[in-house]
This record gives C-alpha cells, structure tokens and sequence, in this order.
C-alpha cells in the first residue's frame, strides 16, 4: 500500500486558498457547480424558514456552509456510484437528482416525501438514486456504507461508496471497525469526512487527539488527504484522485474536507460556543459560493445577469418545492402499519 497521499503530490494547474490542488473544470460544470450550490443553500434558507414556522418537526440539520463538498464529490462519481452520509444530508440528496418537492415534503412530514412522510430530515433514501440515507445514530452509516462496498466488490460492479461522515463521528469505534475490514478486503469505499470544526457544539481540538482526520487511517495503512472543502475545485481534484483509486481495486480513500457550517448544529442550536465574528470570517473570506461566483463574473465564464437568471429559476425551484410540501396531504393512519420489519 502506498504511503498517505497528499494534495501536493499532484501537478497543480492552480490551487485554493489552502494550497490544495483544484481541478481545471470546463464552463459548463463551473456554471452547473454554481447553480448546485445555490440550490442547496437557497434549499436550507427555505427549509430553515418552514422549521421556524412550525412546518418542520423534529431535528432540522442544516448544510449551509458546506455546500462546496458534496457537489464537488458528485461530479467526481459515475452513473451508479452509491452514496451514504448522516442526519445533514438535505444538499447529498439535492446533488444526487432528488425531486426538491419530494424531499422538502418529506421535511414537512407529508405523503408525498420520499420516505413517505415518516422519516423526517434524518431519514430519506432513494435507491432510484443510489442515496442511502440519511442516518440519525452518529457513524451508523459508516459501516453501512463499508457493507455497501463490500456489495460492489463481491458483484465486480466497479461502482464505488461514497461514505460521508462529521468529525465527531470520527471518534466513534465502528469508524474504526469499518476502517479495518475496508483495508483488509481492499474495498471500493471513499471516506468523506466532513470536519466542519464542531461536533454538535464542542470544538475539534477540545475533543480529538488527533485533529488531522486524514491521518485516522494510517494504522490500516489507508491513504489520506486533507482538502479545502470550501473549494468546489479542490473537493473535485481530490474526489477523481481517491474515487479513481478506490475503484482500482486499491482498497479505501480518505479525504478530509476542511469546511464551516454558518448555521448551529441543529435548528434548535443557538451557537453560542463560537463568536459572530468567527461566523463572519469564514462567509467573508472562505463562503464557496461567494467565490464560484466572483471567478465566473472575473474569468468572464458568466455575466452578472446570467447568474441573476440562475438565482431567480433556483428561487423558483425552492419557492414550488416549499408551496407543494405546504399543502401536500399527511401520511394516512394506515401508513403506522407499512415498511415495518415486525
């Protein structure tokens, strides 16, 4: 097995503010990236004003922030990649090609969201789409994600597991169970971890020894990378690296995306354990959107009014998905009784 990889061992064509090295993408995939992450964040805009209005229940986990990763991880995969993540899986579910009105009445509890209404934010999946969930028990779907590669490996589909999980998680011991039988029977998993500098509301270097998640697989002797994860550009050049070496037959990837969420924990996290100014800092300096943005209008890719043309159709998307999980029916009573395992 080769030493750890990092994003230095690469030729850079240009690399983020972090150094990382970023992928030299074509006007329509820069274009198609901006209108993905406005999706999501104009999606978590809307599905945070829905919870403050009664019309989300429960736990609401919001994506905010982090938009940068997951669309820059999907354009890395191929038709029947799988991907698997945790309870803040709104944006995986937008990039993978879910109906917005499906997942949003979901959200809203309704019978026409994707698990019918029954599984709220934490727990949607589409196997139309390939996305498993959506786990509410923290690092569940790290395992369930290393089973989904051990699938792909015992059927020599050559399709790879995209496994998303927090840097909380990442303290969890099935991580390193999985991590272990991953390495030992060289399966077709890339761990995403989303280290976005809290778990829940503790900061990483309060809880992690190690703080530099991309070497967690170093005992297994699994390569790892730390990534700018607020770079659509840097998450796409690490994602072809570790996705292409997974699905080689070479065994598991880590990629550790570095990246902020603006929002608290949950919709119900008042945030008070970081300062405002913190918050500020990084949607000044570092928001993924913001940048994408500024480069398309800089290399002359987009003009102000094409990208104005983009925010008004994805408003429209957000403003039919919320309307429609507003007057959707509920799930009948009848629905207590189906897809139950008694």
């Amino acid at each position: 097995m080769p030493a750890a990889a990092k994003s230095s061992d690469a030729p850079k064509p240009a690399s983020s503010k972090s150094g990382s090295a970023v992928a030299s993408l074509s006007i329509e995939d820069e274009v198609r990236a901006y209108r993905e992450m406005l999706l999501i964040r104009r999606f978590e805009e809307k599905a945070g004003q829905l919870y403050g209005m009664g019309l989300i229940g429960g736990f609401c986990h919001l994506y905010i922030g982090q938009e940068a990763v997951v669309v820059g991880m999907q354009m890395a995969l191929e038709e029947g990649d799988q991907i698997i993540t945790a309870y803040r899986d709104h944006g995986h579910m937008l990039v993978t090609g879910m109906d917005p009105k499906g997942i949003m009445a979901e959200l809203t509890g309704r019978r026409s969201g994707f698990s019918k209404g029954k599984g709220g934010s934490m727990h949607m999946f589409s196997i139309e789409k390939n996305f498993y969930g959506g786990h509410g028990i923290v690092g569940a779907q790290v395992s369930l994600g290393t089973g989904i590669a051990f699938a792909n490996r015992y059927r020599e589909n050559r399709r790879v597991c995209l496994t998303y999980f927090g840097d909380g998680a990442a303290n969890q011991g099935q991580v390193y169970e999985s991590f272990n039988m991953a390495e030992l029977w060289k399966l077709p998993v890339v761990y995403v971890i989303e280290n976005n500098k809290y778990a829940m509301g503790t900061a990483v270097s309060r809880a992690s020894a190690q703080t530099d998640f991309s070497k967690r697989g170093a005992s297994f002797n699994i390569p790892g990378e730390q990534v700018d994860g607020m770079d659509v550009r840097a998450v796409k050049a690490a994602g072809d690296r570790a996705v292409k070496f997974a699905r080689e037959g070479n065994g598991p990837y880590i990629l550790e995306m570095l990246t902020y969420r603006y929002r608290g924990h949950s919709m119900s996290d008042p945030a008070k354990y970081r300062t405002k100014d913190e918050v500020d800092k990084f949607r000044n300096e570092h928001d993924p959107i913001t940048m994408i943005r500024a480069r398309l209008i800089e290399t002359k890719r987009a003009s102000e009014d094409e990208l104005k043309k983009i925010d008004g159709e994805v408003r429209t998307i957000v403003n039919e998905a919320a309307e429609f999980a507003s007057s959707d029916p509920e799930p009948d009573v009848s629905e207590l009784w189906t897809d139950v395992t008694r």
